[in-house]
């Protein structure tokens, strides 16, 4: 359905064939979009040979060079996104809706990579403090850490691996990236526009490969001494492996979470409804810094209830590929299972499901569950589904203990119209991001983005992965 790249995989200067391929699903049908060709441990060695043969030249590439790598991707990006809107589409699964929004925000991600190689430099420091110091020149200058690996997730692969890769190149770093083996397409995609991009501006290919594979390839990958970091986007379990496996080389990790909202006894009652419309059932649920855990302060409950069941048949369900859907089919038959899985071991526990909860042609209907205990997965864990749980709380301090009280800690937000109130979430929620009157899930890809805990360590953003993909050099001149 979708042939715009080479067959095989992008390694070394060539494409490579693989020993097998695999069905892409349409994971709203189940019908067939592409056979997609999966690599091999031998396969992730390989690149990685390849990425350190290069890793001198690409560490010495002027910043016009980097820069313009990263603007032909941008425009190539540009021509081809309405295509890439559809194949996203139908490899995730996703609405329409999203995967525009997705698109878009990679747009964003590559030009502000390509702004911040002007803004990699480093500064004088002044030696003399010490006497010693007297007659010495010192400063400091960044350079590449090395190979990066890049780890991407199946909800949003054309933007995480974007995520992964712009940074990499503005740095001036090779890159071997792996998305996901559910979503492997739109990123094949992304690279062979990469490389294209490499090759118009005399910049040699292997600075950009991709690998495709089990956990295997991605163990090769991560345990090669030879790499300088590792990047990845998935499950806390599989991240705290990464970063045992991959020691003592960088990690950046963005693990998820069970972001919370926080409706306080003064918030805009409706526009907090409509975050948690929005924010809650966005991807499908399928989006780390989706709505999961609704506290709302008790004088203001029954009234926020209310209207939140009254406006939720607005989030529309079915075909993905129709404009007006907001919740389709889940990645997989076995995470719609592990949801309604969930659901049930939450009302067994003594939730109540107010609305929802059941599954209809393969599609798990918008769900807000209520009187969720502790102690349960709808609650403790990322259910990366559409699924809300309400708690009702006695007040906001009552409010924002609980939003702490999880081994998470990525996003949270408060409906408010108090600044007090405002400044002490940003002051005590134990979270990477604080967000005022707004869903959780607001993401700006220029933002500095990450987590705390489980969440993950280090952060996103092309400015901010930049500096975690550089190291400090100091110079020290006697003259």
């Amino acid at each position: 359905m979708f042939d715009p790249y080479p067959d095989g995989l992008p390694i070394g200067a060539d494409w490579v064939s693989t020993p097998d391929t695999m069905e892409i699903r349409f994971p709203y049908d189940g019908c067939v979009v592409a056979r997609a060709p999966v690599g091999t441990p031998d396969l992730a060695h390989l690149a990685v040979n390849e990425a350190v043969l290069v890793a001198r030249e690409v560490a010495k590439l002027p910043s016009h060079v980097r820069r313009e790598v990263l603007l032909g991707v941008h425009r190539s990006l540009l021509e081809w996104r309405d295509e890439l809107e559809g194949l996203l589409v139908v490899e995730t699964g996703k609405p329409l809706v999203d995967c525009r929004v997705e698109v878009a925000r990679t747009l964003v991600t590559w030009q502000a990579a390509a702004e911040e190689v002007a803004r990699l430099h480093g500064e004088t420091v002044p030696l003399d403090l010490l006497p010693a110091g007297e007659g010495l020149t010192g400063f400091w200058v960044r350079k590449p850490i090395g190979v990066v690996v890049g780890i991407a997730g199946f909800n949003y692969p054309l933007l995480l691996a974007s995520h992964k890769i712009a940074p990499a190149i503005a740095a001036g770093c090779p890159v071997i990236v792996k998305p996901a083996p559910q979503t492997p397409l739109s990123t094949l995609w992304l690279v062979h526009l990469v490389r294209e991009a490499a090759a118009g501006v005399g910049a040699p290919l292997p600075m950009v490969q991709l690998v495709t594979g089990d956990a295997e390839v991605g163990s090769a990958l991560v345990t090669d001494p030879r790499i300088g970091a590792v990047s990845f986007t998935g499950s806390a379990a599989v991240g705290h492996r990464i970063a045992k496996d991959a020691a003592p080389r960088k990690t950046l990790l963005e693990l998820g979470s069970n972001s919370a909202l926080v409706v306080a006894e003064d918030a805009d009652l409706d526009g907090a409804v409509d975050a948690v419309l929005r924010g809650g059932f966005y991807a499908s649920g399928q989006a780390c810094i989706s709505v999961q855990r609704l506290l709302v302060v008790d004088a203001v409950a029954d009234e926020f209830t209310e209207r939140l069941l009254a406006r939720l048949p607005e989030v529309v369900t079915g075909d993905p590929r129709d404009e007006q859907t907001r919740v389709s089919a889940l990645i997989d038959e076995r995470s719609t299972r592990r949801v309604l899985d969930w659901i049930s071991a939450a009302v067994a526990a003594g939730a109540h499901v107010a609305t929802g909860g059941e599954a209809v042609d393969g599609i798990i209907r918008p769900t807000v569950l209520t009187d969720v205990p502790d102690g349960v997965d709808c609650w403790d864990e990322e259910i990366f589904g559409p699924v809300v749980c309400l708690r009702r709380v006695p007040d906001v301090e009552t409010a924002f203990m609980q939003v702490s009280d999880s081994r998470y800690g990525l996003h949270a937000s408060v409906f408010t119209r108090s600044l007090r109130t405002a400044m002490r979430a940003i002051d005590e929620l134990e979270v990477g991001g604080v967000v005022v009157n707004e869903v959780p899930g607001f993401r700006s890809d220029t933002m500095p983005y990450g987590g705390v805990k489980d969440s993950g360590i280090g952060r996103e953003g092309p400015r901010f992965a930049i500096d975690e993909l550089t190291v400090t050099r100091m110079a020290v001149i006697r003259a």
